[in-house]
Order: structure tokens, then sequence, then C-alpha cells
């Protein structure tokens, strides 16, 4: 099935997509600030530059979208039916580069947590699987 947008308007569609403040990243941002974390955002100077940087307890967070980033198990990990030339290898090459920064990030002593966007559904549990992979207890 081809597209049912022209070119220029899927470009404009896609040209909105954001990086940062996302809703997902919101909902984890707000959570942790209730819960007592004190935390910075998108450190450039880290590999991939984290979402949310929890210094206290040498930790990045990054809130991946479950299609952008392929969510093993997840139905919102969905494989497009159009275009699969295209995208299948860039979702690829989307895993593959964050797997690369959490290997870097390690070798510089941070501990990476990763926030599915399915996962934000849930703040109570977030916060508390964060608190569990950051050594902090309640």
């Amino acid at each position: 099935m081809a597209d049912v947008f022209e070119k220029k308007k899927r470009s404009e569609i896609m040209s909105r997509i954001r990086a940062k403040d996302t809703k997902p990243e919101m909902i984890v941002r707000r959570s942790l600030h209730k819960a007592g974390y004190r935390f910075s955002l998108y450190n450039k100077d880290l590999p991939g530059k984290p979402d949310i940087l929890l210094r206290k307890y040498h930790a990045a967070v990054f809130v991946q979208g479950c299609f952008w980033h392929q969510h093993p198990g997840c139905r919102r990990c969905t494989k497009p039916k159009t275009n699969e030339a295209y995208w299948i290898p860039k979702l690829k090459r989307n895993v593959e580069r964050f797997e690369h920064v959490c290997r870097q990030l390690n070798e510089l002593g941070w501990n990476v947590v990763v926030v599915w966007e399915c996962e934000t559904k849930k703040p109570a549990e977030l916060v508390s699987r964060i608190r569990q992979l950051v050594g902090k207890d309640d």
C-alpha cells in the first residue's frame, strides 16, 4: 500500500516528531522529581546525550520509543508494511547505535537505565524499577 500523503506532506509530518521533551519523557521526569530525585537533562558531553542524568547515582536514563528503538516483545514494536527497504535497516541501525552508546557509557562508569514508552503508563512501577537499578532504597 502506498503512502496516503504526498512526499512533501509526509516530510512535514515527520519533521514534527520531537527528540526532546516528549510526553513519555515528561512523565518519567515528573515521576522522578516527585519521588525525590534531582537530575539534569541532555548532557551533550556523554555518548548518546542521555535524556536524564542522575549524577548522584551515576545513572544515565534513556526514554525510548518502542517503535523507533524496537522494544523486544512489545506490541508497539511493529514492522512497517510500506517501504520496508528503507525502514527495516533504519530501525536496525537505531538499535545497533544505542547498543554502542550503552557500551561506551558503561566503559565510562555510567549505569544505563532504559525506560520504554510503554512503561510510562504505570509511573509508580517505573520509579520503583529505577530505584532498584540505581541502588536507592525506599
